[in-house]
């Protein structure tokens, strides 16, 4: 009866023992559990906790994923705010999803810029979603400044002044008068030509031509004078926006001014060409007359040699008679 009452008593202390085993385990796994979830508290709490009360839909996995895969978290909530708060389409599946994001913040896009732009464009009522919108971003084009300019078109000036010198287009009417004139452009940004159209260096060059092709084939520079908007509506007609990123909202002359008469000018050089021509045929009949009149001098000096020749065998010939007995002489 002894040896089984100690039996039962040691089974018992062995079972309490394991028991207080297992709780400790559980008690290191709960601590080091509480541990866990005040690190993530701790650093993601407040971002969750943004993102939850602004109707973001960010979870606790997506930030620490984000974490793992070196994205900046703060960037991404803040721009998930801002598009609930703005009243964009959020939704997981097509809308503007934290993943998507994720995806542009990796491809080393401006999350924000985008956004902005895209906010500006809802409430100004311009149709641009968010694939768009990063894709401009991406093609190196600042998409926020792009939604500004379609809202509030800018003003450029023809020609650039960073790099025309003088600050004006010089055109010449057909009667030879050069007319020097300034043109204000006008343009809206065209999104859906935004990504691969023409820059407004593009714009401001085919606007400079036309300018100067419609001058150029005016019959006088008053003609010009007496209506530049004339010209004006001329080139506006042309669509020179075409494959560009810009739409040409108008075409203003601002300045105008006449310069040189270019055609006296090139009549005077021609005139001074042609007498210089004229000089230099006449030097060059001048200097053929002199080699020719040498050239006679010389038949003549031969000439007169050949005579002294001549008058030479005379006396030879008198001689030869009289030593032959032929010479005769006529009574």
């Amino acid at each position: 009866m002894l040896s089984a009452s100690l039996f039962f008593m040691a089974q018992g202390a062995s079972n309490l023992t394991s028991k207080g085993a297992l709780l400790v385990v559980l008690l290191v796994f709960g601590a080091m559990a509480a541990l866990v979830c005040l690190g993530l508290l701790w650093n993601f709490g407040s971002l969750w906790l943004q993102a939850m009360m602004s109707g973001a839909d960010v979870s606790m996995r997506s930030l620490i994923g984000m974490y793992f895969r070196q994205v900046r978290s703060s960037v991404i909530v803040n721009a998930k705010v801002m598009a609930a708060q703005a009243g964009l389409d959020i939704d997981r599946q097509n809308g503007i999803s934290t993943q998507r994001l994720e995806a542009h913040y990796l491809a080393e896009g401006n999350v924000m810029n985008v956004l902005n732009a895209i906010i500006a464009a809802h409430r100004a009522g311009i149709d641009l979603d968010f694939d768009r919108a990063a894709a401009i971003d991406l093609a190196g084009r600042d998409v926020l400044d792009a939604v500004r300019t379609s809202v509030h078109p800018r003003v450029i000036d023809c020609p650039d002044p960073r790099y025309s010198p003088t600050g004006f287009l010089s055109a010449i009417a057909k009667n030879g008068i050069e007319l020097k004139v300034k043109a204000r452009v006008t343009v809206r940004t065209n999104l859906g030509q935004l990504i691969g159209g023409a820059t407004e260096e593009t714009v401001i060059a085919r606007v400079g031509e036309s300018i100067i092709s419609s001058i150029g084939s005016s019959e006088t520079h008053l003609a010009v004078l007496e209506n530049p908007n004339l010209i004006a509506r001329t080139v506006l007609k042309r669509g020179l926006d075409n494959q560009t990123a810009f739409t040409i909202v108008s075409i203003d002359i601002a300045h105008i001014e006449v310069g040189q008469n270019i055609g006296a000018r090139l009549r005077a050089d021609q005139a001074e060409a042609d007498v210089r021509m004229a000089r230099a045929q006449a030097e060059q009949r001048r200097a053929e007359a002199i080699a020719q009149e040498q050239v006679m001098k010389v038949e003549v000096a031969r000439n007169r040699a050949n005579l002294v020749l001549a008058e030479a065998e005379v006396p030879k010939a008198m001689a030869s008679a009289f030593r032959s007995g032929h010479f005769q002489t006529q009574e």
